[in-house]
């Protein structure tokens, strides 16, 4: 296999672990852990559970950028920015930018401590946002996903 055929690989099994790591947090944990009849320990159980995911996630997401830029660079295609049928390039760098800035900027230096009050004050509100913040993120990443599966193999998602 030559260098960009690794780098695809490196880049589709770093988004399994990542997307398919939040779709279990959306789809699976935070249901569970919001049926929990012990109300204040629903955060607790939600941050360590998530925590331990998270540095999986943060490796998921070097190795998916730095193979998606690596294999951009081989390829010379960053004209394909330009094209409005690759919408879904945009979308992933988008999702991957926010990401990327959730998991290593604003997780541990702001969210954490902001979670915490937010628990101590209003428990349930606190776990509602998680989940709709979860399932925006989730949304979003599945569209991209499809749109980039579709795209490229030669379809359009938007071309109906």
């Amino acid at each position: 296999m030559n260098a960009w055929q690794w780098s695809r690989v490196l880049h589709v099994l770093g988004v399994v672990i990542w997307i398919g790591g939040v779709g279990f947090v959306t789809l699976v944990l935070l249901p569970a852990v919001r049926t929990l009849p012990d109300v204040a320990n629903r955060h607790r159980l939600f941050e360590l559970a998530e925590g331990r995911f998270a540095w999986w996630a943060r490796g998921a997401t070097l190795v998916t950028g730095l193979s998606g830029f690596y294999m951009l660079y081989l390829t010379d295609g960053w004209s394909r920015f330009t094209q409005p049928g690759q919408w879904w390039l945009h979308a992933m760098v988008a999702v991957w930018a926010i990401f990327t800035l959730m998991l290593f900027v604003l997780e541990p230096l702001v969210l954490h401590r902001l979670f915490a009050r937010l628990a101590q004050r209003d428990p349930h509100g606190l776990m509602r946002r998680i989940q709709r913040m979860h399932v925006f993120l989730l949304a979003i990443s599945l569209i991209t996903v499809a749109g980039a599966v579709a795209g490229s193999h030669g379809g359009n998602l938007l071309a109906w």
